[in-house]
């Protein structure tokens, strides 16, 4: 089993559009057996609440329902229990740094993964409006076929 976190500032808005984009690309791929997918924030504003109401209609229109998700913290035994720990801004990651005691090479920037744009942070949108959840839908939908990419090379590799 190949396990994803993603992690944002709160978890109500990036990482869990992440996860649940990422959950419905691994379901069409029929490995949801072999890949487990969740998210959580770096900080415990938003713990047991659903994603922002902006981030479900976004994710929605997209054709993915995210209104079952609640808001978690991360903790160190997350980077210890995850293949891939995936921040969504450079504060994010260090965060999860110095949550870590430095850097591991499965903590990293999600928008790496990113296929076709050279941006490597994505954009909190929480203060802005509906146009600000479709950029970070597209900038995760981009980096989702990388990641599922480098995950699919892991399960094929003997």
């Amino acid at each position: 089993m190949i396990k994803v976190l993603f992690v944002c500032l709160g978890n109500i808005c990036r990482s869990p559009m992440a996860e649940g984009l990422f959950r419905s690309v691994v379901e069409k791929r029929g490995l949801a057996d072999r890949v487990y997918v969740d998210s959580a924030g770096t900080h415990g504003y938003h713990i047991g609440a659903p994603p922002d109401e902006r981030a479900r209609q976004t994710m929605a229109a997209h054709g993915v329902d995210i209104d079952v998700l609640e808001g978690r913290k991360v903790n160190a035994v997350d980077l210890d229990q995850f293949d891939y720990v995936l921040a969504m801004d450079r504060n994010n990651l260090r965060d999860l740094e110095r949550l870590g005691g430095g850097p591991r090479p499965h903590v990293r920037l999600f928008l790496e993964f990113a296929c076709s744009r050279a941006e490597r942070e994505v954009p909190d949108p929480y203060y802005g409006g509906p146009e600000g959840f479709e950029r970070v839908y597209a900038l995760l939908e981009d980096a989702a076929a990388g990641l599922l990419a480098d995950i699919e090379g892991r399960l094929n590799r003997p």
